[in-house]
């Protein structure tokens, strides 16, 4: 091991940052050289990502990078998952579609009527969720996109095509694809085929640790230095699920942000049916792993209904550790709701929805915004605690610690009650997840760090600050 430094650009659903991490005889320091939001555009075309102010913001915060360090050893990308631009030669062919746009139920349709879900479970074994890249596909086939596109590039895959001009698909973030094979982490080309995806446009495919490319020389121009790009676990939980400081024959995660990803680490994916039916999904790890796992709504419930409120004609900005607060003081019936249910997915007035949905299954209506905050941190860590126990029954790891990162880490109403309905030991942290595993795969490559999984993991578990809930029920 030797010293050096390597930076971090994590693409988040609401904002970006960009972060330095030291390394110095294996422990890691770390800086933010830049933060800017990430907020959607709805054009007559749909929701879409404001893809132009992203890249202006990852690139002023690697320029500030490259300020701040002697020297560099590389750059790694990562984001959340399933979105994509499509390219012609070097041409984008309009901005990436944001996820949560209406247009893909559409897509299920049009993919399940040639090929059925069981099936599609069989090959990719993902979950089902109507934003996957193979529905959001079948929509832009449908409207003759995909007769003009030479190349599809996952979000952070663009962004490395954007710093270096290469042009490749890393497998954990292609593992959300739904046209990837979960046993030959290869692309599906029959499959590909049958639903009228056409293979140019699935680019060549590279493992975290893979240097990509080295900087474009205008871009060396504009960031005033020189370092690799390098393939990290570009999907944002890839990353994340590297830094959980855990031992993974023994606990769950949770990564928690927008989404709430609740699973466990296998060898090998888990394709029975009843994990089908429990709707689980076998995402790509780094090192081969498999990530286990389900999708809970997540702070998305919280931050949506925050900004509906601060929406209201006269509204005052809220303070959520105040909020979170006066929820936690919440002493009578609390209404449970089903943080999975579709209906909470769009964006618009999800404290209506939420009272919607409770008035209907005759449970506790909230009747002020504490009262709401507090439905929705139960509701979480129920939809939590459940997922906990699927993933541990369906993949037959015993489960004797639930270990929480991300924003949630930090909600501490949220790590008590899930340890409570859990009646498992929660321990809180890192907060910054994502940006340590994408670091830590970088530092790998470059020699700054050594060892597999487990061993980078049980030195963060000794380096790391981390708090621990115990069940209280």
């Amino acid at each position: 091991m030797s010293s050096g430094s390597v930076v971090a650009v994590d693409l988040g659903a609401t904002s970006g940052r960009v972060i330095v991490g030291r390394f110095d005889r294996g422990a890691l320091a770390m800086e933010t050289a830049g933060r800017f939001p990430n907020a959607p555009v709805r054009t007559p075309s749909g929701l879409q990502w404001d893809l132009l102010a992203l890249y202006r913001g990852a690139r002023d915060g690697l320029r500030e990078a490259f300020l701040g360090a002697d020297e560099l050893a590389s750059i790694g990308v990562d984001s959340w998952a399933v979105d994509y631009a499509l390219l012609r030669g070097d041409r984008l062919l309009g901005a990436p579609f944001h996820y949560r746009d209406e247009r893909t139920a559409e897509g299920v349709e049009a993919v399940h009527a040639v090929v059925p879900f069981a099936e599609l479970y069989a090959r990719s074994g993902l979950q089902l969720l109507p934003f996957t890249t193979l529905y959001q596909l079948a929509c832009e086939r449908r409207d003759g996109m995909l007769d003009l596109a030479e190349q599809m590039l996952l979000v952070p895959d663009l962004f490395g095509w954007m710093l270096t001009g290469e042009r490749v698909a890393e497998r954990t973030n292609a593992s959300t694809t739904g046209l990837l094979d979960v046993r030959t982490r290869e692309w599906d080309l029959e499959l590909a085929g049958r639903i009228g995806v056409p293979d140019r446009i699935l680019p060549r495919l590279v493992d975290p640790g893979e240097r990509i490319g080295s900087l474009l020389p205008h871009v060396e121009d504009e960031l005033g230095g020189s370092a690799p790009v390098v393939a990290v676990g570009s999907h944002d939980t890839a990353s994340a699920v590297v830094a959980v400081p855990m031992r993974a024959d023994r606990a769950a995660y949770i990564s928690c942000g927008t989404w709430g990803l609740v699973g466990v680490e296998t060898e090998r994916p888990v394709l029975a049916d009843a994990a089908r039916e429990a709707n689980f999904t076998n995402e790509g790890g780094v090192d081969g792993r498999t990530r286990f796992l389900h999708n809970v709504m997540g702070l998305w419930l919280l931050s949506e209904a925050i900004r509906h409120w601060e929406r209201e004609p006269g509204a005052e900005r809220i303070d959520l550790q105040r909020l979170l607060a006066e929820a936690a003081r919440v002493d009578g019936p609390v209404g449970v709701f089903d943080a999975n249910d579709p209906m909470f997915l769009p964006p618009g007035d999800m404290p209506g929805r939420i009272a919607s949905w409770l008035a209907e299954h005759d449970e506790p209506v909230p009747a002020t915004r504490a009262e709401v905050a507090r439905s929705i941190v139960e509701s979480l860590a129920e939809a939590f605690a459940l997922a906990v126990r699927q993933a541990s029954e369906l993949s037959g790891v015993a489960v004797e610690t639930i270990h929480i990162v991300g924003g949630g880490s930090l909600n501490a109403l949220l790590c008590q009650l899930t340890a409570d309905r859990s009646g498992l030991p929660v321990a809180a942290g890192p907060v910054e997840a994502t940006a340590i595993g994408n670091l830590l795969v970088q530092a790998r490559t470059a020699g700054l760090v050594v060892g597999d999984l487990d061993s980078l993991r049980a030195r963060l578990a000794r380096d790391l600050d981390i708090t621990r809930y115990t069940p209280r029920r």
